[in-house]
């Protein structure tokens, strides 16, 4: 299974779990993202052990080679002395360090291959990552707008809110009656020095009271 196949199993297990439980968004692109980053931390730390392993077989190999410059050195020294037999011995034992050395040499290109592989998904989760936390913020802020307008919805349509609109108009035609009455009890007489003053007292009351109330709704 591919490293992406199974960070998604991962992921959708996980996502799904949250969404049962009706999380919200913002919790679920933390986990996604998290996942991501640990995913990228093990990805690592296998290239770590792999790479590790690569230097071993490269000493390996280098041990050979030397190993096997050594017995050819003694097979043309056996020749020299007309020491066929001990020359065909050491050509016997290079043939078995040339053997095991193309046996190191495989598993060598295999970790080569492992390698090339885990910076491909390094590269490509990096990718995916610095792409994940630039949408994150994006659909964090949309998620937030939206919680807001929401409660702006809410205020809106709230009963209480209509009520206190309601005595609020009630006020108004209450106001506009004493305003009325006032006027009414002016029609065909001049009015003294003292009505005005006991006018203007009663629409001051009035108005402050009104005052009073439009304050009290914006508090609450």
């Amino acid at each position: 299974m591919g490293i992406f196949s199974r960070l998604a199993d991962i992921v959708s297990s996980n996502v799904n779990a949250l969404l049962d439980r009706a999380e919200d968004p913002e919790k679920l692109i933390r986990l996604i993202i998290q996942e991501m980053e640990d995913t990228l931390v093990e990805v690592r730390s296998s290239a770590v052990k792999t790479i590790a392993e690569k230097k071993e077989l490269e000493r390996r190999i280098t041990g050979l080679d030397a190993e096997v410059t050594e017995w050819q050195r003694r097979a043309e020294l056996a020749l020299t002395r007309d020491r066929e037999d001990l020359a065909k011995a050491a050509l016997i034992q290079k043939a078995q360090l040339v053997e095991d050395r193309a046996g190191l040499a495989v598993q060598l290109q295999q970790l080569d291959d492992v390698l090339t592989k885990n910076a491909e998904d390094v590269a490509a989760l990096e990718a995916k990552l610095a792409e994940a936390r630039s949408r994150q913020q994006t659909l964090v802020a949309r998620h937030q707008s939206a919680v807001h307008r929401a409660r702006v919805r809410e205020q809106l349509h709230d009963r209480r809110l209509t009520e206190a609109f309601q005595r609020m108009d009630q006020m108004e035609r209450v106001l506009d009656l004493a305003e009325s009455r006032v006027d009414a009890m002016d029609l065909g007489r001049k009015r003294s020095l003292k009505d005005e003053f006991v006018e203007l007292e009663a629409t001051s009351a009035v108005e402050r009271e009104l005052a009073d109330l439009k304050a009290r709704m914006v508090k609450s």
